[in-house]
C-alpha cells in the first residue's frame, strides 16, 4: 500500500512539471511557436562566429527593452573579441538602461581600444554619470590641464585622433532634441551636421558639442579654451557650443573668431554671436500677477 501511495505521489509530481508546472498567477498564455522561434534566432545570432552578425543583433536586442535575459546578454557582449559588436552592446544598453547600466559601463570605459572607451564615455554621460563627464572633459582638455584619472594619457592621445562614426552624429542629435532652447532660436541641427560630417573631425569636437550645455564650471572653461585649439573641427565646436549656452555674457569669446583661418569657424562664431546678442537685446516681458 505504501510503495502504491508514493509511485501515485511521484506520479503526480512528475505530470505537474511535465504539463507545465504552476499556471502563471498573472493568467499569461503559453509562449507560442513565433515566440520560441523569435527567441531562437536571436540566442543564435549572438552566439554566430560572423561579428556582422553578432553586431546585428545587439543592435536589434535593444528593441526588446529592459528585462532578462537580454540585459544579461548584451553585458556579455561587452567582452565580444570584435570591437564593433561592443560598441553596439554599450549602445544598446544605455538605450534600455536599467539600475545596472552605469556600473557595467564602467568597465568599458577602462578599455584599451580608443571606440569602446569613448562610446562608454558618452554612454555614462548620457545617463548623467559623473564618470561620463570626467571622462569626456580629459578627452577635451588634454593632459596638462586635468586631473582626471578615468583616461590614461595613452588613451586620450588615441581618443584625440579618433575618428567621428556616424552614430556619433546620432548621438549629438538626440541629445541636441532634449535641449529646451530659448524660444524662437534653433538647436543648430545643421552646424552639428556639417561638423561632423567631416572626415578629418576628431572625437574631441563631438566631445565639445554633447558638453554644450553642461553646467559644470570646467565645462565652460574647456570650450573657452577649444576656441584656441589647434584642429578647425574643435574651435568650429567649440563656437557652436558656446552659442548654445545662450549666455549673452559669453558673445565677447567668440569676437576673436571673426578671424579665423577656416570659414567654417568664422561663420559659426558670427552666427553664434548674433544668437547671444538677440538674446541679450529681447526685452524682458514682465510677470503676469498670479491670479486669485
Amino acid at each position: 500500500m505504501r510503495i502504491l501511495v508514493a509511485t501515485w505521489t511521484l506520479t503526480v509530481l512528475f505530470l505537474g512539471i511535465g504539463l507545465g508546472q504552476t499556471p502563471d498567477p498573472a493568467g499569461s498564455p503559453a509562449p507560442s511557436a513565433n515566440h520560441h522561434r523569435a527567441t531562437g534566432l536571436l540566442n543564435e545570432s549572438i552566439q554566430d562566429k560572423n561579428p556582422d552578425t553578432r553586431k546585428h543583433a545587439a543592435q536589434a536586442i535593444g528593441l526588446v527593452g529592459p528585462r532578462e535575459p537580454y540585459i544579461s546578454q548584451l553585458q556579455a557582449m561587452l567582452d565580444d573579441k570584435d570591437v564593433e559588436v561592443r560598441v553596439a552592446a554599450i549602445t544598446s544598453l544605455v538605450d534600455i538602461k536599467n539600475d545596472r547600466t552605469a556600473s557595467v559601463l564602467q568597465k568599458s570605459l577602462d578599455s584599451d581600444v580608443p571606440e569602446v572607451s569613448f562610446a562608454a564615455a558618452k554612454g555614462l554621460w548620457a545617463l548623467k554619470a559623473p564618470e561620463g563627464r570626467e571622462a569626456l572633459l580629459s578627452v577635451l582638455s588634454g593632459e596638462a590641464k586635468t586631473k582626471s584619472g578615468f583616461v590614461t594619457r595613452q588613451k586620450r592621445e588615441a581618443l584625440r585622433m579618433f575618428h567621428t562614426p556616424k552614430t556619433m552624429f546620432l548621438f549629438v542629435l538626440q541629445q541636441g532634441a532634449n535641449l529646451a532652447p530659448v524660444p524662437g532660436l534653433g538647436a543648430g541641427v545643421s552646424s552639428v551636421e556639417g561638423i561632423l560630417s567631416d572626415a578629418s573631425v576628431s572625437g574631441r569636437a563631438a566631445t565639445a558639442l554633447l558638453l554644450s550645455t553642461d553646467k559644470d564650471p570646467r565645462v565652460l572653461q574647456a570650450l573657452r579654451e577649444a576656441l584656441e585649439d589647434k584642429e578647425w573641427g574643435v574651435r568650429a565646436a567649440g563656437a557652436h557650443a558656446i552659442a548654445l549656452r545662450n549666455d549673452p555674457a559669453l558673445a565677447k569669446d567668440l569676437v576673436p573668431l571673426f578671424d579665423d583661418k577656416k570659414e567654417a569657424v568664422r561663420v559659426r562664431a558670427a552666427a553664434g554671436y548674433l544668437r547671444l546678442e538677440s538674446i541679450k537685446a529681447a526685452p524682458v516681458r514682465p510677470k503676469r500677477p498670479a491670479k486669485r
